[in-house]
């Protein structure tokens, strides 16, 4: 009897020792993804509502003894609403670690210094991750930069953030104007930044653009910008060809070759420093500028001086072969 018992008590013993190991292992061990895998945690999801959404999406076998394992084996682990990346293989408790951490994933959508509204929309429209229509939003009404985004949500919220962050930068920026400016609202220095940001790839140059508009404004010139007669024609896309004597000539409330005075309104999305530049721009002379072959201008304060700069540019693009 006492050998009976002690076999038995050796089996229980066994059978425990199986059953604690197959329920770690099942904790620990590899799990049947094939592949890496996002997986969505919607806002407010518990973990009954999550473990079956891992069953059904075959992250995990069963939901049953994922939530009785994490309920003993990882008590206070508050799961976290989001998008995340399961890896290929994670075992359930991997899965729990991912879904109750900071690794969520972040997708980005950068709208670059200079990006007419119509390629923001375009941009938008095409990320597939995000949801439902929007429209053309008004030019310089979306601020320059890096927006994260999580997947399904609509893309009229992102344009709402692109846009108050506009509202917010131009409101700030403003406020730190420099006295005695040309513009004297913060859409006309919208417009006029837009302009700049147009007119010069060259960061360094901006408050120099910035001043000789600011001076042909004072003075009464023509801006004779020539991003004001491509907008009308593209909206701010690229052009893809020379602009024609008919385009130069055509009157419209854009073209500064016909027009006194600034546009009726932006004709991109100018960064920051292009605002900036033109709250404070250079005190400068300069009334013209043209090419100068290295990406950047030459600036003259006379006519003349200008005429000059003119043909050495005229003379580098021979030397190019572009004449």
């Amino acid at each position: 009897m006492r050998r009976r018992g002690c076999l038995v008590a050796a089996l229980l013993a066994l059978a425990l020792l199986i059953a604690g190991w197959t329920f770690f292992a099942g904790w620990y061990g590899s799990g049947p993804l094939q592949k890496d895998t996002a997986f969505v945690v919607p806002d407010g999801a518990g973990m009954t509502v999550v473990a079956e959404k891992l069953q059904r999406e075959g992250a995990i076998s069963s939901a049953k003894a994922f939530r009785l394992r994490a309920r003993f084996l990882a008590r206070g682990a508050s799961i976290k609403a989001g998008e995340f990346l399961l890896p290929r293989g994670a075992s359930p408790s991997k899965i729990l670690s991912i879904l109750t951490s900071d690794e969520i994933v972040r997708r980005f959508v950068t709208v670059p210094e200079g990006m007419p509204s119509i390629m923001v929309y375009e941009r938008l429209m095409a990320q597939p991750q995000l949801t439902g229509q929007i429209e053309v939003p008004a030019e310089g009404s979306v601020l320059p930069d890096s927006y994260d985004y999580a997947r399904g949500e609509s893309r009229k919220a992102v344009l709402a953030r692109m846009q108050a962050a506009m509202q917010a930068r131009l409101k700030d920026l403003w406020a730190k104007r420099k006295p005695g400016l040309v513009v004297k609202s913060p859409q006309e220095a919208l417009t006029l930044a837009s302009i700049v940001e147009k007119e010069t790839g060259k960061p360094s140059e901006r408050r120099e653009v910035a001043g000789l508009y600011s001076n042909r404004l004072k003075t009464g010139m023509l801006l004779q910008a020539d991003p004001t007669i491509i907008y009308p024609i593209t909206k701010g896309k690229p052009l893809g060809r020379r602009i024609k004597q008919s385009e130069i000539a055509a009157v419209n409330s854009y073209n500064t070759y016909t027009m006194v005075g600034l546009p009726k309104g932006p004709i991109t999305n100018p960064g920051s420093d292009s605002i900036a530049a033109v709250l404070d721009p250079a005190a400068t002379n300069a009334l013209y500028m043209v090419a100068d072959g290295t990406g950047g201008h030459a600036f003259a304060d006379t006519l003349q001086q200008h005429n000059a700069n003119v043909a050495k540019w005229f003379a580098i693009r021979r030397a190019r072969g572009e004449l």
